[in-house]
């Protein structure tokens, strides 16, 4: 017995907080609980401090916590044969795998568990039967601290404020106000960018493409460079560069027309994250100055329902990809085989009789360099109806300015910023100089602030000029100089076609996306 009590125990002291603790955390705080278990080892002879392991900022209801997991290795490789804590929630909030350690664990293994404010030491008595009730009464105020943080939350979130740590790619958080967006504007002209190539016919995989090799940073790599810590844990930490499903998500969001879009995601006290129904989502509209006007928005989301060239391909859609369908089975046309993909039009087939032949249906095949012609001159019989076009068109224009940020203040920013690399770089020349830097540190510091240097010159290219107006499409400024269009082209086909049905007989029938001046459009097709 004598023996017993002059044994030596190798103390492991372990200390937690988080968010969780709420109005206890002044007491639980990492110095306090610190000062308390230094104390209680100083006044007690049969303990030796082995380690501090410290979880500041993990919450109690798992035991996945990098500090406790060290622990749990320095007690299997008999580093430590006992563990100190303030009191059992320290320790943890789950009274199923707490009751797990305590009472089966620890006592398998020999290791002594000391909770000091609870009175619990489980060399000189056995554990109290209360335990389990105390365990359960921890992990009860995890649960309702829990809540109440959720609740608050999603009080913010349907008031229109932004609570999350990262913007959306385009937008910064307000110096003033940090649950309010800003456009920044060199990441706003490449988003409006994105949404402008898209409606002009240019394909997701292309675009992606076209950024990569004009050297522009993709977004995670754009929010590294201007300091964040931000890791996409779905890419590589390789990938720095522009893909199909990163402009794809763009394309989608609806933050760029200025609505606060929330609640995507959702997270029990125990369990793993669920992405919510669309139906289930925050979204508040107009709480922050979009950077993509409404019409071009929507335009895109049109297109993006429509049927295109799948992802890799690089391909760019045809003119008329997803408005075709044939008027009898219903199914999308396609474009005939054997023609030179290079071909700036081709002949269309139904889809069923391509597939599964004419048991099924009928080729209904309709030239396409005739089909544009028609629908060409039929918008400008239509235009012809519409008074003050070109008062129209400036209204557009207008209203397409009116969102591209102010940006002299940017654009001295990112002056600024060179002179004072450049300054930087004739120091660092004479310090390798005098003997102060290595040959190597200096090429290292040189090429770092290479790198600089072409992020803002790059910047600085990106950013609209101070009082800079957008510029008219080709079909606007056909309209504003001759009022009717010479041409057709993707964009203009999604602002004003719904659907085009071919029938037999060398029949078509246009419904437009506007109402009618008169009944649908229909008409037979010429030499087909």
């Amino acid at each position: 017995m004598n023996r017993e009590k002059k044994r030596l125990y190798r103390t492991a002291v372990y200390i937690r907080l988080s968010r969780e603790d709420g109005d206890k955390e002044e007491s639980d705080s990492i110095t306090n609980q610190r000062k308390l278990l230094a104390g209680y080892i100083e006044d007690s002879p049969d303990l030796c401090l082995q380690d501090y392991y410290i979880d500041d900022g993990f919450t109690g209801t798992h035991f996945r916590r990098p500090a406790f997991l060290r622990m749990l290795k320095a007690l299997e490789n008999g580093l430590a044969d006992c563990v100190l804590v303030k009191d059992l929630s320290r320790f943890g909030r789950d009274y199923i795998d707490t009751g797990k350690y305590l009472e089966r664990y620890f006592p398998d293994r020999g290791i002594r568990f000391i909770a000091v404010s609870d009175a619990i030491d489980s060399l000189k008595s056995s554990y109290d039967i209360l335990l389990p009730i105390k365990n359960i009464f921890n992990e009860q105020y995890a649960r309702d601290i829990s809540k109440k943080v959720h609740t608050s939350i999603e009080a913010k979130q349907r008031a229109g404020e932004f609570i999350g740590a990262f913007c959306a790619y385009g937008y910064r958080k307000s110096p003033v106000c940090k649950n309010r967006l800003l456009p920044d504007p060199c990441a706003a002209a490449i988003v409006r960018r994105i949404f402008t190539l898209y409606t002009d016919g240019m394909g997701k995989q292309t675009i992606a493409r076209l950024l990569n090799d004009e050297g522009i940073p993709c977004p995670s790599e754009y929010k590294r460079q201007h300091g964040q810590l931000y890791r996409n844990g779905k890419r590589l930490d390789s990938t720095v560069y522009w893909t199909y499903s990163t402009v794809n998500k763009i394309l989608h969001s609806q933050v760029y027309i200025g609505d606060t879009v929330q609640g995507i995601k959702t997270q029990q006290l125990k369990g793993r994250q669920r992405t919510r129904s669309r139906e289930e989502w925050i979204i508040v509209p107009h709480t922050h100055e979009p950077i993509v006007e409404q019409s071009l928005w929507e335009k895109a989301q049109t297109l993006l329902k429509r049927s295109a060239p799948r992802p890799g391909t690089g391909a760019t859609p045809g003119l008329f990809a997803g408005f075709l369908s044939c008027g009898d089975c219903g199914r999308s046309m396609v474009k005939k085989s054997g023609l030179s993909p290079r071909e700036a039009v081709s002949d269309y087939c139904c889809g069923t009789y391509t597939r599964h032949g004419r048991r099924y249906c009928s080729a209904h095949r309709v030239s396409g360099k005739i089909l544009e012609s028609i629908l060409l001159a039929d918008l400008n019989a239509v235009l012809k109806h519409v008074k003050n076009i070109p008062d129209l068109a400036r209204q557009v224009l207008a209203e397409q300015s009116a969102l591209l940020p102010a940006c002299e203040d940017e654009i001295l920013s990112r002056r600024q910023e060179l002179e004072k690399i450049h300054r930087l770089k004739l120091a660092l020349y004479e310090d390798y100089h005098a003997g102060l830097l290595t040959a190597e540190e200096y090429k290292s510091y040189q090429s770092s602030y290479r790198k600089k240097e072409g992020y803002l010159q790059r910047e600085l290219e990106l950013l609209p000029a101070c009082g800079h107006t957008a510029e008219p499409s080709p079909w606007l400024q056909a309209l504003l100089s001759d009022r009717r269009l010479s041409r057709l082209d993707r964009s203009i086909v999604a602002d004003m076609v719904e659907h085009i049905h071919i029938y037999e007989n060398c029949r078509i029938q246009i419904v437009y996306a506007f109402p009618p001046l008169d009944p649908p459009a229909s008409a037979s097709l010429p030499g087909v």
